[in-house]
C-alpha cells in the first residue's frame, strides 16, 4: 500500500478518476450539440467539484450530503444523456462506504442502485442493459464493503494489540515492583533493624560483643539477599532451584538470623506446579517469614506446603511474639477473604503496606487466593494456589 503513497502515483490516479468522471458528460454535449453545453457542462463540472471535495474532506457528515448531490448529478445526467453520469454513479458506490459512516454508506449506496434502475427505465433502457447495470453496480458495492469491514478489522486488531501491549508493561511494571519489594525488603529491613541496634548498643557503651552480634547478622542478611537476588536472576534465565530447596533455604536463614525453629514440612505430588504458582508460593513464605521476625520476635514458625485435589496451599503460623502495639493493631480477619493490607507496622504489611498487596495480586493473577488473620496463637498466613 505505500506504492499507492508515492506523489507521481497518487498525481497519475487523481488525472484518470478526473478524466473517467468528466469523459461521459464532455462526450454527450459533443454529440447533443453545443445548444446542450449550458445543460450538461455547469451539472457535470458541480458533480465533479463535489468529488473533489469528498476526496480531500474528512468531515463523515459533510461528505454524505457532498455524495448525495453527486449521486443526483449522476442521476440527472444520465436521464438526459444516457450513461452521461454513469461515472458519478460509480463514484458514490466506490467512496460511500469510506468516505461515510456505515449506515449513511447503505442508504447511498442503496439510493444509488434504485436510481440507477428506473432511472434506466424511464429513458426506456433495454431489460439487458438496466440489468447489466446493476450488476456491475452491485458487485463493485459489495467488493468496496468487504474492503471496508478488512481495514476496519485490521484497524480494530491495530488497536487491540497495542491495548494488550500497554497492558502486558503494566503488568510487567507490576511484576517488577512486587520482586523488588520481596528481595530488597525482605533482607534489608533486617539489616536496618540489627544495624540500629548496633548503633543503639554503640552509642551507650553497652556490650561491644553484643553490637558486633548484631553487625554479623546484618552482614550475614546482606549477603542472603545478594543470593535471593541471584536465585531470582536464576528463575528468569529457567535456571530454578526446586520449591522444597528455596522453603528450605527460607528456613536456614530464618533460623539464622532469629535463632528461633522454623519447621518446614513438604507433603503431596507438587511437580505440576506452574512457574507463577512456583514463584507466588516462594515469594508469600519469603514475605510471611519477614514480617513474623519483625512483629514476633522469638516466635518459633512452622511453613507447610501441602497438595490438596487441585489445589496447593501454604501455610505459615507463627506461636506470635510479646504484646505490642503491633499486635494489639491487627483486628479479625474472615478466613475465606483475602485480608486488606494495612496500616505500616501491623503484622504483614512490611515496607508501608506493599508486603500483603504483592502477596495478594500474585495469587489473583494465577486464580489462587489469600488469607491473612491471627491463630490461635500468634499470626497465619493461608496461601491457595491451583495445582
Amino acid at each position: 500500500m505505500t506504492f499507492l503513497r508515492r506523489p507521481s502515483v497518487r498525481c497519475f490516479l487523481v488525472v484518470t478518476l478526473a478524466v473517467y468522471l468528466l469523459f461521459s458528460p464532455l462526450l454527450a454535449v459533443f454529440e447533443m450539440g453545443w445548444p446542450n453545453v449550458l445543460a450538461l457542462l455547469p451539472l457535470s463540472v458541480t458533480a465533479f467539484g463535489c468529488c473533489v471535495w469528498v476526496l480531500r474532506g474528512r468531515d463523515e457528515r459533510r461528505n454524505a450530503w457532498l455524495l448525495a448531490a453527486v449521486l443526483t448529478g449522476g442521476l440527472v445526467l444520465h436521464v438526459i444523456s444516457r450513461y452521461s453520469g454513469m461515472g458519478f454513479l460509480y463514484f458514490v458506490v466506490f467512496a460511500a462506504p469510506f468516505r461515510t459512516r456505515f449506515w449513511p454508506a447503505v442508504l447511498l449506496v442503496t439510493a444509488d442502485l434504485a436510481g440507477t434502475a428506473l432511472s434506466s427505465l424511464m429513458i426506456g433502457m433495454q431489460g439487458w442493459e438496466v440489468g447489466g447495470n446493476l450488476l456491475g453496480l452491485t458487485y463493485i458495492a459489495v467488493l468496496v464493503f468487504l474492503v471496508r469491514h478488512a481495514r476496519t478489522t485490521r484497524e480494530h486488531a491495530a488497536a487491540l494489540a497495542e491495548a494488550r501491549a500497554g497492558e502486558a508493561v503494566l503488568a510487567e511494571r507490576a511484576r517488577l515492583a512486587r520482586e523488588v519489594h520481596d528481595i530488597l525488603a525482605h533482607s534489608q529491613s533486617a539489616q536496618i533493624v540489627h544495624l540500629e541496634g548496633a548503633r543503639l548498643l554503640l552509642e551507650r557503651g553497652e556490650d561491644p560483643a553484643a553490637a558486633l552480634d548484631r553487625v554479623n547478622r546484618a552482614v550475614r542478611l546482606a549477603r542472603a539477599g545478594l543470593e535471593e537476588t541471584r536465585r531470582a536472576l536464576d528463575a528468569l534465565r529457567g535456571q530454578e532451584l526446586p520449591l522444597a530447596e528455596r522453603l528450605e533455604l527460607l528456613a536456614v536463614e530464618f533460623r539464622s538470623v532469629t535463632g528461633s525453629s522454623c519447621a518446614v514440612s513438604v507433603t503431596g505430588d507438587l511437580g505440576s506446579l506452574e512457574a507463577g504458582a512456583r514463584l507466588a508460593v516462594a515469594r508469600t513464605a519469603q514475605e510471611a517469614l519477614t514480617n513474623a521476625r519483625r512483629h514476633a520476635p522469638g516466635a518459633s514458625v512452622s511453613v507447610v506446603l501441602r497438595r490438596v485435589g487441585r489445589w496447593c496451599e501454604l501455610e505459615v503460623r507463627d506461636t506470635g511474639g510479646p504484646p505490642g502495639p503491633a499486635m494489639s493493631a491487627v483486628s479479625p480477619v474472615s478466613p475465606v477473604s483475602p485480608v486488606s493490607p494495612g496500616s505500616p507496622g501491623s503484622p504483614g504489611s512490611s515496607a508501608g503496606g506493599y508486603g500483603l498487596v504483592g502477596m495478594r495480586e500474585r495469587a489473583e493473577l494465577i486464580g489462587g487466593s489469600l488469607a491473612a488473620r491471627p491463630g490461635a496463637e500468634g499470626f497465619e498466613v493461608l496461601l491457595r494456589v491451583p495445582a
